[in-house]
């Protein structure tokens, strides 16, 4: 991504990936993707494959900033709960050092903090990531599992219920974000805080 590329250049390449994959994503503000495009399977949802990455990165509006001066570095916090069982984020997504390739947002390691890292100031949404990290989401499911499964999510932001669909939320500094699938009925709570370690204090 170029830095002084346009919202409306974005969103043109954004449709274009649209239609020439076939995918189901559609365009909203600055190109930004509010619905994802993943695969719905059960977890564990491992990382995609490193030749897979900028074609997952692409689905979801993004392209290789690796070497770019940053205009923005932020970070986020991501959990997801199923049945009281945590179900890990993968390291790598969206990112390859071999490779040279790092997507504005993605990920370096299980910790479940999620980087943007932009030339350009943006506001990246969740759903991209879980585009790059090819695993559905939407306002009642994560991958395969939800209520034809006798799950209902729930999402948590900062502690707080978050009452829209999860693919739209803002990813902004220190934000917790928690998504928890419990069965239909069964009282949710939020998780506790997650604790930053120093280095990104």
């Amino acid at each position: 991504m170029n830095v002084g590329q346009s919202p409306r250049l974005l969103g043109l390449v954004a449709a274009a990936v649209v239609i020439a994959g076939g995918v189901a994503i559609g365009v909203v503000q600055s190109g930004l993707p509010n619905r994802v495009s993943g695969a719905d399977t059960a977890p564990p949802w491992p990382v995609p494959a490193v030749a897979d990455r900028p074609a997952r990165a692409a689905a979801a509006g993004l392209t290789n900033v690796w070497g770019e001066d940053l205009a923005m570095h932020v970070h986020s916090h991501l959990s997801i709960t199923v049945d009281g069982e945590p179900v890990a984020l993968p390291g790598d997504i969206g990112h390859d050092a071999d490779s040279k390739f790092a997507a504005p947002l993605h990920t370096h390691d299980t910790t479940g903090i999620v980087h943007v890292e932009s030339p350009r100031r943006e506001t990246l949404v969740l759903g991209q990531l879980f585009t790059e990290w090819d695993v559905d989401l939407d306002a009642t499911s994560i991958g395969s599992l939800g209520a034809d499964d006798g799950y209902a999510l729930t999402t948590f932001v900062g502690g707080s219920r978050y009452p829209g669909d999860p693919a739209g939320i803002p990813l902004g500094d220190f934000d917790d974000i928690a998504l928890v699938l419990a069965p239909t009925g069964e009282t949710v709570t939020a998780p506790p805080a997650f604790d930053w370690p120093d280095e990104y204090r």
